[in-house]
């Protein structure tokens, strides 16, 4: 975002390196139905050395777009023509769950942060947020941790175990017993560390890692990164600012 407090688009700490944990650019898919902000965005992203690989102007284009060119990270506006960025988002979910995706809004209503995010949404960023938030709160999403505006992540917080809570109330099942091995990768993947990351630390082979991974999805019969770690936040097994 070129914003007006004259900040250098090509400082160290705003750029952030533009890569993932892999080495190569994090591609981008930027959505918005302003032109000129959704310009703005893109050219920020870009002078930071991330990989714009689209942009979008309404829902529906960010949905057929993301699924076309499969980025790292969506940039999704909420309040978007012909479909909104909470449908986006369940849309997504079912179909390229892979996506990391950054809600870049106007809003910081509760309903909309909450809707978003068991939507699917990684994090939640107002629009008044400074450019090097911007791209810190990417680069985090990328990663897949969890970033939400200072003040909305205790709201998110407190629903997640809220519904754990529920989930858990009298005459519910147990949750599933994980290994002490799959709790520690658990928490680990919560935190954003990649599998290689977590190999690396546990001393064990990638393939190791993701095994433990596939396990533990299948017991608690989730599907992706993002609900792994809802999960380990909703029942305490990390600290919230472990994510963000």
């Amino acid at each position: 975002m070129n914003r007006p407090d004259g900040e250098d688009a090509t400082s160290p700490d705003a750029s952030a390196g533009g890569t993932g944990a892999d080495g190569r650019p994090i591609r981008v898919v930027v959505a918005d139905d302003h032109p000129m902000w959704r310009e703005a965005v893109a050219r920020d992203l870009e002078s930071a050395g991330l990989d714009v690989v689209g942009t979008a102007a309404d829902g529906r284009a960010a949905v057929d777009r993301t699924l076309a060119v499969s980025p790292d990270v969506l940039v999704l506006d909420l309040m978007l023509p012909e479909m909104n960025g909470v449908e986006v988002c369940r849309r997504l979910q079912a179909r390229l769950p892979s996506v990391r995706i950054l809600v870049l809004s106007a809003s910081g209503e509760a309903e909309n942060v909450l809707q978003a995010v068991k939507e699917g949404a990684t994090g939640y960023l107002v629009k008044s947020a400074s450019r090097e938030e911007f791209l810190a709160a990417v680069h985090a999403v990328a990663a897949g941790r969890a970033v939400f505006t200072p003040g909305l992540a205790g709201l998110v917080l407190g629903e997640f175990r809220r519904l754990a809570d529920t989930a858990s109330g009298p005459g519910e099942e147990d949750p599933p017993v994980l290994t002490p091995r799959e709790t520690e990768i658990l928490r680990h993947v919560a935190t954003g560390m990649s599998y290689r990351e977590i190999a690396d630390m546990l001393v064990v082979s990638h393939r190791t890692v993701q095994n433990h991974v596939q396990n533990i999805l299948g017991k608690l019969q989730l599907h992706n990164r993002v609900q792994l770690a809802r999960y380990a936040v909703a029942r305490g097994l990390v600290d919230p600012g472990d994510e963000a």
